[in-house]
């Protein structure tokens, strides 16, 4: 069993005893926690939270845990039910909530599931909010409501429907132009809340034909919910076996996309990103921020619009803090999460699908041509296992000086970019490794500047 608590929520794996999985008792902890933190904010008479969940089959249960506890604590909760997070998050928006809470591990496999914290914004909480919940979770003073002053609970409806008009209206969003390109697609929702929202949106987008694969929201995954390529096989086979245009798949709370061309192949979950970007880039000019993990093509394209892209420290809400500071038109992270700023600061797939067709319906391409435009990179994830006494901290020291003479970013581990790629090295928080992500204009670049740093610290090390 595994419990882990951070400033973004807490994860675990469901069941097991307290305090070492997602037990009830975690459950009802940390949501007292959120409620204490709220009432902290401001002062009112009443309180009002959006809760939504994707499908996993835990999502009952820890819902009904959320919703009676809040009212226990005296908050109003309005149930959205199956809903994907960035739904959620505009829910929060349009109702004036006073926050929200969203059940779902994300990309991780079933077993798993979590509450994801969120603000009066709809926007995840900052470091510090996080912290102080934590600090709120740990010594356990939890006031609760008397009788009569015990939240109310309602069920949400309309969100959806919101969210995709919201959508729609977008000045960029080209419903026509999809239309009139008479698309056929695939989509692989992995049997959770994309298989409810994403045919209605695709729909009133007009493409004419959608072929549904593992999009019975019923939380039995169908394969791992991460939307990578050795786990797209059955959607890619979909694809060439119906003649599609495109396959989209999303992960089980829809807020990455990752996007399969006509003929099977990937068009490559960093480029998400990077071909939304260059369409809404001509069409509006301002800066791009991705994080510091992120390919380097978005910085190309952003520079060749004569516009300046910047980089965050890894995590949607420093993203979003820098897309903030930096006036950017749009931003994300390079796991196919689009942050578009004109409908909310969140990743979100389905705007992300939409400014996709958009681009790809108004240049009249296959979908691998598009794909084709952009520059090629590689990108290598590795990790390095470590002793549990390495003191991680000097070692990243000691790859800073080494490569000084080279552009390094400090601001979250070690970036260091050489004249043909960069290195990435980050310190895990939870155990004794060091994840170093590389890149460069082929795999075997890729890999060689890892194995160069890889190499460095090993030798370094005793023994």
């Amino acid at each position: 069993m595994t419990l882990i608590r951070s400033i973004s929520g807490i994860r675990g794996t469901t069941g097991g005893r307290p305090g070492e999985g997602l037990t009830p008792l975690d459950i009802v902890k940390f949501t007292s926690a959120y409620a204490m933190w709220l009432k902290k904010q401001k002062k009112k008479k009443s309180y009002n939270v959006i809760i939504g969940r994707d499908a996993r089959v835990s999502g009952h249960m820890v819902n009904q845990i959320v919703c009676g506890t809040l009212t226990g604590m005296g908050v109003d909760v309005t149930d959205a039910g199956l809903a994907s997070t960035p739904t959620v998050e505009m829910a929060v928006i349009s109702e004036k909530a006073d926050g929200g809470i969203i059940l779902t591990a994300s990309h991780n496999p079933a077993e798993w599931n979590a509450l994801k914290l969120l603000n009066n914004k709809g926007e995840f909480l900052s470091a510090a909010a996080g912290e102080e919940l934590l600090e709120i979770a740990a010594s356990e003073n939890f006031v609760y409501a008397e009788v009569h002053k015990l939240g109310r609970y309602k069920p949400g409806t309309g969100f959806d429907h919101k969210h995709i008009e919201s959508v729609l209206q977008l000045p960029l969003v080209n419903a026509e132009a999809i239309r009139r390109r008479n698309f056929r697609i695939v989509i692989d929702c992995v049997n959770s809340v994309g298989g409810i929202i994403l045919p209605q949106l695709l729909k009133v987008l007009g493409v004419s034909q959608v072929v549904e694969v593992n999009c019975i929201p019923d939380g039995r995954f169908a394969h791992n919910p991460e939307p990578l390529p050795e786990n797209l096989g059955e959607l890619s086979k979909s694809v060439i076996e119906n003649k599609a245009d495109l396959g989209f798949a999303v992960d089980p709370d829809v807020d990455r996309l990752a996007i399969v061309n006509e003929d099977g192949s990937m068009f490559g979950e960093e480029y998400t990103l990077v071909a939304v970007a260059d369409y809404v880039l001509k069409r509006k000019p301002g800066n791009t921020v991705s994080n510091l993990s992120s390919t380097k093509a978005l910085k190309e394209i952003t520079e060749s619009y004569g516009a300046i892209h910047y980089s965050s420290a890894v995590g949607e809400v420093n993203v979003i803090n820098e897309m903030k500071i930096a006036g950017a038109v749009i931003g994300g992270e390079g796991n196919g999460g689009i942050i578009y700023p004109d409908l909310h600061y969140g990743r979100d797939a389905l705007v992300g699908i939409a400014l996709f067709l958009s681009h790809l319906a108004g240049n009249e391409v296959k979908c691998s041509e598009l794909r084709a435009k952009y520059p090629d990179y590689y990108l290598s994830k590795n990790k390095l296992q470590l002793s549990p006494d390495t003191d991680t901290d000097k070692i990243l020291a000691a790859v800073k000086d080494r490569y000084s003479d080279y552009p390094v970013n400090d601001i979250d581990g070690i970036r260091i970019d050489f004249p043909d790629g960069w290195v990435h090295l980050r310190k895990s928080n939870t155990e004794p490794v060091i994840r170093i992500y590389s890149e460069g204009h082929d795999r075997k670049k890729a890999e060689s500047l890892a194995g160069m740093i890889i190499e460095q610290i090993q030798s370094s090390l005793p023994g």
